[in-house]
């Protein structure tokens, strides 16, 4: 029997299925400069790339034992039935002239299509035809597989740290990933022995350190009382969607975005949260839509991974809901606002409270997981967008002798939410990517429009 997956991981494939128009899946767009001899690489020598490192990988050669979790039971990670990396790498070419617009109409529709639950939950493409002879690999896995941060440290298996570096020695599938007959269930039963270990492990915790154990459950209750009794506005950014997506970009120096936060206080993440809320108030007022009387609700991620997790696949991560206040016109008293919450938050519950949700949903049933991710996930109650802001490497990466260029990020779309932004940082960059339902959110462009012209805002001197 495989292993199991967690609640949380198991929550994105509920909330995939909870509505037709979500896709549970993440991304990124990897923009290479042409080849040291001109060019780009072929499709078979990206399949062989490929072949020879996703042995340090396991679980890119692995399947879920079934489509979804049954009400009492888990599904689990078995070996992938004749996996062939090949089936999983494609090739496109961009038509002419291959530039930023047939860029971003290609990943708006590579991004509108679900990923086979029959198959390991990912796929890859080499993408030729752009301008200036430069090429891409565009990525697709289910969340269920991996979170942002993780992510990042996939690109590192795939991706040298210098043009000329020696490939890494090959690391083919294990064997027992490789054949038809490996067995496959239809999930576990939820009190399997690793469950007990880890109530058991949770009573002894509570046993222990009851203090702590209190104030993590107390936690919990407060996050969901407060969220429940005073749910997220109602917003335009909120409602029903096609399931089809588009894709716009905002791209900004990073030595830029480091000298605001220099200069008016706070942390780089405070910009970024200051740059959303300026964007989406001119999204807002291009729809002549009544703007919230106070602030708009993001869903913001957070890495909770252990040093000794760093590289792990999976999910380990929880949830802030972060209010942005896109009713104050003046965008330094908005810089200011945000600074001000997200110190609050520092020594508030919400944090510890979001993570003690999923780990008491972790020792029940799925059923009781699925309760808890539709209501914190699966509607508007909660939240009116995801922005999520992962720090990605500053020294530039290689593929095939290749400077890898930029990194444009994909977050996916929770139901009822017609905008999710991702932001990465890359080599001295930071990259906004968008992601917008294309029947719901049609004009994605005013948005980018907004985080750029409040960052030229936060830019002006500060005059007294």
């Amino acid at each position: 029997m495989g292993e199991q997956l967690s609640m949380l991981d198991t929550m994105f494939l509920d909330l995939e299925q909870f509505d037709e128009a979500a896709h549970m899946h993440i991304g990124a767009a990897l923009i290479f400069e042409p080849l040291p001899g001109g060019g780009t690489p072929g499709i078979g020598a990206l399949r062989g790339h490929v072949r020879g490192r996703v042995g340090a990988l396991p679980r890119f050669a692995q399947q879920l034992s079934g489509i979804h979790a049954g009400p009492m039971t888990w599904l689990t990670w078995e070996p992938a039935r004749g996996f062939d990396p090949d089936g999983h790498v494609h090739h496109a070419t961009l038509p002419a002239p291959g530039g930023e617009a047939e860029l971003r109409e290609w990943l708006g529709d590579f991004w509108s299509h679900r990923l086979d639950r029959h198959r390991p939950l990912w796929e890859m493409t080499l993408v030729d035809g752009l301008e200036g002879g430069r090429w891409a690999l565009v990525t697709k896995t289910h969340h269920c597989l991996v979170d942002g941060v993780g992510s990042l440290d996939i690109g590192h298996l795939l991706l040298d740290a210098s043009p000329d570096a020696p490939p890494p020695e090959p690391r083919s599938v294990p064997a027992d990933v490789t054949g038809d007959d490996a067995p496959h269930g239809d999930g576990r039963f939820w009190l399997s022995p690793g469950l007990v270990l880890r109530g058991t492990r949770a009573g002894i915790g509570a046993a222990t350190h009851p203090r702590h154990s209190f104030e993590q459950v107390r936690a919990a209750v407060d996050l969901v009382v407060r969220e429940q009794v005073i749910g997220a506005p109602q917003s335009s950014l909120n409602g029903p969607m096609s399931g089809t997506r588009h894709f716009a970009t905002v791209r900004l120096d990073l030595a830029d975005v480091k000298e605001v936060r220099a200069r008016l206080g706070g942390t780089v993440n405070d910009v970024v949260l200051a740059l959303c809320a300026g964007g989406l108030r001119h999204l807002l007022l291009s729809r002549d839509a009544t703007l919230p009387a106070d602030s708009l609700r993001a869903q913001v991620p957070v890495n909770i991974r252990s040093d000794d997790r760093q590289h792990a696949l999976g999910n380990e991560l929880t949830s802030l809901f972060v209010e942005l206040p896109l009713a104050e016109a003046d965008p330094l008293e908005r810089y200011r606002s945000v600074v001000e919450r997200a110190e609050a938050f520092k020594s508030g519950t919400q944090r510890a409270g979001g993570k003690t949700i999923i780990d008491l949903a972790d020792m029940g049933p799925p059923l009781a997981g699925g309760l808890i991710a539709r209501t914190m996930f699966g509607g508007t109650r909660m939240f009116n967008l995801t922005i999520t802001n992962v720090p990605g490497p500053q020294e530039r990466l290689y593929a095939f002798g290749a400077p890898l260029v930029e990194v444009l990020p994909l977050v996916p779309l929770f139901a009822g939410h017609s905008v999710g932004i991702a932001v990465v940082t890359y080599a001295g960059q930071m990259v906004f990517g968008l992601n917008a339902d294309r029947m719901a959110a049609p004009d994605v462009e005013v948005l980018a429009e907004g985080i750029e012209q409040a960052f030229t805002e936060l830019q002006a001197p500060v005059t007294v």
